[in-house]
Order: C-alpha cells, then sequence, then structure tokens
C-alpha cells in the first residue's frame, strides 16, 4: 500500500513544503493539496518547490476540476512539472465543490469533467487532442511524458465513468462498508467496458488522527479535530440526495442518512478542524469515515481497507497534531502496511 499526505495550501508555503519534505522522509510517496484558488494559495506553484526538496514524491490536486482553469493550461502545467522533475504529477480531478461555489460558479458536470480527463490526459502525455475543433500538441514535450488522471466520485454515474475512463479512484472516505460498495462499482465499470480492472488505482483520502491510548478523553479529542471531514463529504452527499431522493436505491443509506440534521455550510471553515458547521456530524460518522486512534488502529482499518483492494491511503492532515501523526505513520503504520 501507498500512503499520501493531503494538504491545505495555506500561508506560509514554506510549512507546506516542509511538511511534505517530512512526509517523504517519513515514507509517503504521495504529496496531495486541495485546489481552490479563493480559500487556498495557489497549489501549483507550490508542487514546484516541493519536488525541488524532494526526490520521489508524487505530488497533485485532491482534486482540481475543469472548469476554473482552461483545459490545455491545466495538462501544460502538469507537463512542465514533468519535464522538469521527471513525471511526478498526478491529476486528481473532480466537479469542483468550493472552487466553484466559492467563485459563485456550480460544480461541473460529469459529461464536462469526461471531456476535460481525456484532454489534459492526452495533452499531457505528448499526444493530441481536440479542443472542439482545434486540434493541438504540446510540440516541446518529450517523448517519455506521462500524465494519470484520477478522478473522485461518490454517486452512481461518477462511479460508472470512473471505472470506465479514470486511471484511478479517489475515495473521500475511509469507511469499510462504502468503500468496499464504491470500490465494486468502479471496477465492475472497468470490466465492463473490456478495462483490466488493476489498471485502475483506488486511493482512500481521510483525516488520520493518532492517539495515546484509547481512552474516552483520547478518542473525544480525536473526533473533534476530524470532525469537519463529515461536514466537507457532506456537501457531495447533499447534492446526491438532491439528484437522486433521500431513499434511492442508487445511493447507499449508510452514506446518506447522517446529513439529515445538515442545516447549511460556511466555506471560509472549509477544511478545518474549527468548522462551526459540522454540528450534525455525530461521533459515528467520524469512527466510520476517519482513521482515528492508537496507532494499532490504524494499523487494524488500514489493513481492511488493503484487503478490500485499495492501493493508496491519503492522509488529511489538517489538525493540531500534523508532524506527530506523519512521523507515527513514518515510524509505525507504514512499516506494518509495507512490510
Amino acid at each position: 500500500m501507498d500512503f499520501g499526505l493531503v494538504l491545505q495550501t495555506d500561508p506560509p508555503a514554506s510549512r507546506v513544503i516542509e511538511l511534505m519534505k517530512r512526509a517523504e522522509d517519513n515514507g509517503f510517496t504521495y504529496g496531495w493539496t486541495f485546489d481552490s484558488a479563493v480559500l487556498w494559495q495557489e497549489p501549483f506553484v507550490i508542487y514546484s518547490q516541493i519536488l525541488s526538496r524532494t526526490t520521489k514524491l508524487k505530488v497533485g490536486p485532491m482534486v482540481t476540476n475543469p472548469g476554473t482553469r482552461t483545459w490545455e493550461v491545466t495538462a501544460s502545467t502538469f507537463a512542465t512539472l514533468n519535464d522538469m522533475f521527471g513525471n511526478r504529477t498526478v491529476c486528481g480531478i473532480g466537479r469542483g465543490d468550493s472552487a466553484m461555489r466559492v467563485a459563485g460558479r456550480t460544480p461541473n458536470t460529469l459529461a464536462r469533467i469526461s471531456a476535460a480527463m481525456k484532454v489534459i490526459r492526452a495533452l499531457g502525455s505528448g499526444e493530441e487532442a481536440d479542443l472542439g475543433g482545434t486540434v493541438i500538441r504540446f510540440p516541446w514535450i518529450k517523448e517519455d511524458a506521462e500524465l494519470p488522471v484520477w478522478m473522485a466520485a461518490y454517486g452512481p454515474k461518477a462511479l460508472k465513468m470512473t471505472g470506465e475512463e479514470a486511471d484511478g479512484f479517489i475515495l473521500q472516505l475511509s469507511d469499510l462498508y462504502l468503500t468496499e460498495y464504491m470500490v465494486k462499482a468502479v471496477k465492475d465499470a472497468a470490466v465492463a467496458v473490456g478495462r483490466d480492472p488493476s489498471e485502475v488505482k483506488i486511493c482512500v483520502a481521510a483525516p488520520a488522527y493518532v492517539t495515546e491510548d484509547d481512552s474516552p478523553e483520547a478518542l473525544a479529542h480525536a473526533r473533534e479535530q476530524c470532525r469537519w471531514f463529515g461536514g466537507m463529504v457532506g456537501n457531495h452527499v447533499a447534492d446526491l440526495v438532491a439528484k437522486y431522493g433521500e431513499h434511492s436505491a442508487a445511493v447507499p443509506e449508510e452514506l446518506t442518512d447522517y446529513i439529515k440534521a445538515r442545516e447549511g455550510y460556511d466555506y471560509s471553515h472549509h477544511g478545518r478542524a474549527d468548522n462551526p458547521d459540522t454540528a450534525f456530524v455525530p461521533d459515528e460518522i467520524v469512527d466510520r469515515f476517519c482513521v482515528i486512534g492508537t496507532p494499532e488502529a490504524h494499523i487494524a482499518k488500514l489493513n481492511a481497507l488493503r484487503d478490500l483492494g485499495v492501493d493508496q491511503f491519503a492522509v488529511y492532515d489538517m489538525h493540531d497534531a500534523q508532524e506527530r501523526v506523519i512521523d507515527v505513520y513514518g515510524s509505525t503504520v507504514i512499516p506494518a502496511l509495507t512490510g
């Protein structure tokens, strides 16, 4: 199993770079960041510095979207970084929840994501792409260029499209039941169109908080530090409920039930431990969607995720123990999962 670190690009950028360097030193192989131009600093500028300070770490957004940048610019940015540092980027892509809504726009449709993935992957890999009647190719790109595109998804149509078209699947929660359900949907879709399902890499991303023990006090603090995640996931779940209904057979109730008490969401607190709009998230959802507890508890849950076909666990590291989680994963958790 691979391990990734996920950060917001809050200033100073130097801290983001240092945490990513610390992660690589502790055995992490991927470095991911949010991509929301209004809320955080520009990630691609920071990727250049991360890549220059590390040797093997692969970097990318979790996730970018096809609405805030033109597709050829996105592809050119990735291709330039790969030319400079040797194919060490991954394009994570999705609808653009915060990036689009904060700018007063509607998140992208699946059709737009599909078209963008094809263009970005082709151009980033040195191939031609059609920009709606104009066919282009980067003349400066190297022959060995490659750019995998991984798609974030929850709903049935998005999961199907991921299996049919994407190089990887990003699932932003670590609930075992939902992981099994969604990984199966992606793999089945891949098989249905004649793909080898093993070609679709599976990345589960969720907050991880390591406690000294399993006392009620320690676990309560860990839950409060990670409760924001249920609110972030709740934005996507609310969209699914609006589209498919509260009790749709297309969406598991295990995913949708907990948002019934959700009243609103302020993106100025998006992805932060002090988010006041997540009181509706019960402890049970925090425990299911996140990975909290002693190192042994982390190892047990990650082994279960690996058994479900998960190739990478990406740690959302937005809480009051960033360095500790990186270090404990490096000393204890990663060695247990990688042999």
